[in-house]
């Protein structure tokens, strides 16, 4: 039988190229976002099923919650909405934009992971385990100035996934966090620049390799696709130009001989 995954933020960057590589794999895939002109392209694409929904809205997530079921069940998740708003400092940061993180990475997070277990526990009988894959990031292991609205939200995410791992010992479900550090996407930076166009390709000008989504995608496939014994509690992957989220070398990167 084929084993279904639900992939949420799939309607670009690293959730789009998640979508892919399951399919790729032979995966049933159900990838969620907001924009049904993406996901609908997506979706002829890939003959991956998609479901529109804003997940800060419940009700929203209890469709989904449904939408699952009526397909037949799930035996992964990964949980890739999120995002980053403003690099302001902690003084002069927007609390709107904080909320907003919040609301996405961490409660957003919560409420689809509450609303799907039920259905994975049920899939980790068929499958050998469940799987819970949470997007994180490198902000969510290192602070860096400019960052404080970010690293609050990702660090409650990580603090929240060893939470959930603990919480569910003893059943076949495996609990894995995978923090990317500088990923160069259409819209990770002009996101969080407000539509800055030039202010957000500043940031990967000049970096030679940064990651793209599809080295994340293969990651999250890799883990999942392991052995049900085997359980990755946490992969950072980083380019080699990046040492921390606050040391990122420009220019060609060359031995010193």
């Amino acid at each position: 039988m084929a084993y279904r995954v639900v992939v949420t933020g799939a309607s670009s960057g690293i959730g789009a190229a998640t979508v892919r590589e399951f399919r790729a794999r032979g995966w049933d895939v159900l990838g969620v976002a907001r924009r049904a002109d993406r996901l609908a392209a997506l979706a002829a694409e890939t003959g991956a099923d998609v479901f529109t929904a804003d997940l800060t809205v419940q009700a929203d997530i209890d469709a989904l919650r449904d939408r699952v079921d009526e397909l037949g069940g799930v035996h992964a998740l990964v949980n890739n909405a999120g995002g980053a708003f403003g690099l302001d400092s902690v003084e002069a940061g927007d609390p709107d934009d904080w909320r907003r993180m919040y609301e996405i990475n961490v409660i957003g997070v919560k409420q689809v992971t509450s609303a799907l277990l039920p259905g994975l526990r049920r899939g980790s009988l068929e499958r050998g385990s469940g799987d819970i894959v949470t997007i994180t990031s490198i902000a969510a292991h290192t602070a860096y100035e400019g960052g404080g609205g970010y690293n609050a939200a990702k660090f409650a995410a990580r603090a929240m996934t060893a939470v959930l791992r603990l919480e569910l010992a003893g059943e076949p479900l495996r609990v894995i966090e995978i923090a990317p550090g500088m990923v160069h996407t259409e819209e990770f930076s002009l996101t969080r620049f407000d539509g800055d166009q030039a202010r957000a390709d500043a940031v990967y000008a000049d970096v030679p390799g940064p990651l793209v989504a599809e080295d994340v995608a293969e990651a999250i496939v890799h883990a999942v696709e392991l052995p049900s014994h085997v359980n990755l509690d946490l992969v950072t992957i980083k380019p080699v130009a990046q040492a921390a989220p606050h040391k990122v070398i420009k220019g060609a990167l060359t031995p010193r001989l």
